[in-house]
């Protein structure tokens, strides 16, 4: 095993080129390295990219741009964050204990593309895009195209992923990333959704966007729930049929961290908490979005 150590993009994207399919890319290393003690990961080399500053640059504007090293802690506890996207500052202080939130990374986290992965399902509802380079140029590409299946992701032996790009929450929006786990923190997730609600007026919902992770084989939107709470205006009948529709869009498995029967028996309240939750830290009044 050979192990190279990046300075720049282009030295990356030159090793890239010059390895495809025998190079892994490593950051932070809390799921590549274990996969790889496990035998579950097989390259020729490691090409750490750790030390690419640039890759660590957060910028907002009227999309915020995280760079693909941003850290769960900085997710976390970045007040900026907070502000502009809650529900993925909620997951990211899940994601195991200080120590794995310090050194992984958002980009490892997407690549690592576990139908469990906490970001992602906040990442959906914010309408994230993923930014790959190469040698080539830059190309985008929508989060729910990026994740294909377990472990299976939209992105060429050549190319690097070095940013992910999402929609801040607006006024009259809130969200939410609700999490259930043996622990309900710092475990992989049971079951985890986070949700965006929009609201008019008289406090009904007029957009939807809902997310989930660990009940399919990959990070999943749920259409059909969310044409449901918009047609019901979020009305109490309108979340109870959402909740009895998102059954019908997931397909959890039975594994040792629960049954598929319980996964889906947390999903109608975890919905119902979400829209609460989301009225709750919605701005009505259109003075500004919510700080969490």
């Amino acid at each position: 095993m050979e192990f190279r150590q990046g300075t720049s993009e282009e030295q990356v994207l030159g090793w890239l080129a010059d390895l495809g399919d025998s190079a892994c890319v490593l950051a932070g290393g809390t799921d590549a390295m274990m996969q790889y003690a496990r035998g579950e990961v097989s390259a020729a080399a490691f090409v750490h990219i750790e030390r690419l500053s640039s890759l660590a640059v957060v910028e907002h504007d009227h999309v915020s741009r995280l760079g693909a090293l941003t850290t769960h802690r900085f997710l976390a506890r970045d007040r900026e964050i907070r502000r502009r996207a809650p529900a993925l500052a909620e997951a990211a202080a899940t994601v195991g204990g200080w120590q794995t939130q310090a050194v992984g990374t958002l980009g490892g986290n997407i690549c690592n593309a576990s139908p469990a992965a906490d970001t992602a399902a906040p990442l959906l509802v914010a309408d994230a895009t993923v930014e790959l380079a190469s040698s080539s140029g830059l190309r985008q590409v929508p989060l729910q195209d990026f994740f294909l299946g377990r472990r299976k992701i939209d992105r060429r032996p050549w190319e690097l992923v070095t940013a992910v790009n999402i929609i801040p929450i607006a006024d009259r929006e809130g969200e939410v990333y609700l999490k259930a786990g043996r622990r309900g923190a710092m475990v992989v997730a049971v079951v985890g959704l986070a949700a965006r609600l929009s609201f008019d007026q008289d406090g009904g919902v007029s957009n939807a966007r809902l997310a989930l992770c660990s009940v399919a084989p990959k990070p999943i939107r749920a259409t059909k729930a969310e044409r449901i709470l918009i047609e019901g205006k979020g009305s109490p009948e309108a979340v109870q049929e959402a909740g009895i529709a998102l059954l019908e869009e997931v397909s959890p498995i039975a594994d040792s961290r629960a049954s598929a029967g319980y996964r889906n028996g947390i999903l109608a309240g975890f919905l119902e908490r979400a829209v609460e939750c989301c009225k709750s830290r919605a701005t009505l009044d259109g003075s500004g979005g919510n700080d969490s």
